[in-house]
């Protein structure tokens, strides 16, 4: 690939993948054999190619393209944690060098060395040096930065100038979270691709595998919870589906929602209930000694309860003041403000609500 210049950049917006066509379940199921069972889930089943991607095939598609035409350019890969993103960029990897993996790749987490002096000595460094091809065709190396977007504008500036310099024997790949933080000289060098959280049908095909791999015993309404609970974060589903198999053999609804302190859908129907139809005191009540049995945080009930809020009828005028009064809530606890007085203004504001809906209704 020596000679090539860099691609014209593009941009995909790739939007939340489609459920899986029928018999595609046999797919990428293949689990890291080292470690055993004491190696942390994430890492034993993470991807070991593109075909064992979970998800987002349209980007998978196109990068397997260009890596098999020889014309991999600089990417950007961008969006939420636990979408895909590194499992890709590392599966390209093993693909284009196999057993010279090591020796043709520089894997950098951005947030740990993040100054100028890492690019102008570790990086460029690892570019200039020539590199020893056993291939018929010369390859390019390749230079890995996880968590992009904490580097310093510096760093980015002097990283701009080393990718034109070492473009024809390696190749930049930028991981981040918030596309927004990366300079956009950087951005024009690179081909983009936003990686979407996880489709649901995913994310449970994924578990269902792991759950039989591991032998593990959970019902449907706990696969349900897991699902709903990662939000399309497949790091974060198998975070909480080996926690809760430490704590529990039996995985049920409960069980999830007791391991991650998160409310249970029933639980907020019933606080939701007090708020739009008990008085204050009796309310607060209510709340609290619920908070107390269950420990359960504000924080996380004001977040149900306002999914809540979008799923009953009300006037379109009080579910607007209803919400806004609700993200003032939140907003102020994550200063750590006073619970009981955020309970307070939580009851008051369904309080004020109530009386709107009344007034509108008459």
């Amino acid at each position: 690939m020596a000679g090539t210049t860099a691609a014209a950049p593009m941009d995909i917006d790739a939007a939340a993948p489609p459920p899986p066509p029928p018999g595609a379940a046999a797919k990428g199921k293949a689990p890291l054999s080292a470690g055993g069972r004491a190696a942390p889930w994430v890492e034993k089943y993470r991807p070991q190619s593109l075909a064992d991607v979970a998800a987002h095939r349209d980007i998978v598609d196109v990068v397997d393209r260009l890596t098999n035409e020889n014309r991999l350019p600089h990417l950007l890969l961008y969006g939420p944690p636990g979408t895909g993103k590194t499992s890709t960029i590392l599966a390209v990897a093993r693909k284009l060098y196999g057993s010279q993996y090591s020796n043709m790749i520089l894997e950098l987490n951005a947030s740990d060395e993040r100054g100028i002096g890492v690019v102008r000595q570790q990086i460029q460094d690892f570019a200039g040096a020539r590199s020893l091809s056993f291939g018929a065709r010369p390859s390019v190396k390749l230079v890995l930065l996880d968590e992009a977007d904490a580097m310093t504008k510096d760093a980015q500036f002097a990283l701009r100038r080393v990718i034109e310099k070492y473009t024809r024997s390696t190749r930049f790949a930028l991981i981040c979270n918030h596309v927004n933080k990366i300079i956009p000289a950087l951005q024009s060098r690179c081909t983009r691709f936003r990686f979407a959280p996880l489709d649901g049908s995913h994310v449970r095909e994924r578990l269902q595998h792991i759950i039989k791999s591991e032998g593990l015993s959970v019902d449907e309404g706990g696969l349900t919870a897991l699902v709903r609970l990662s939000n399309g974060d497949m790091r974060k589903a198998l975070n909480i589906l080996q926690a809760t198999h430490m704590a529990s053999q039996h995985m049920t609804e409960e069980a999830v929602y007791l391991c991650t302190g998160n409310p249970m859908p029933e639980d907020i129907e019933r606080i939701a209930f007090w708020l739009l139809n008990e008085p204050f005191s009796t309310s607060f009540k209510y709340i609290s000694d619920m908070k107390m049995r269950k420990g359960l945080a504000l924080v996380d009930i004001i977040r149900e309860v306002t999914m809540f809020v979008f799923k009953i009828q009300m006037p379109s005028d009080v579910r607007v003041k209803l919400i806004n009064d609700l993200a003032d809530i939140e907003y102020r606890l994550s200063f750590a403000c006073n619970d009981k007085v955020q309970l307070g203004a939580l009851i008051s504001t369904f309080t004020v609500a109530r009386t709107a809906m009344v007034a509108a209704a008459s």
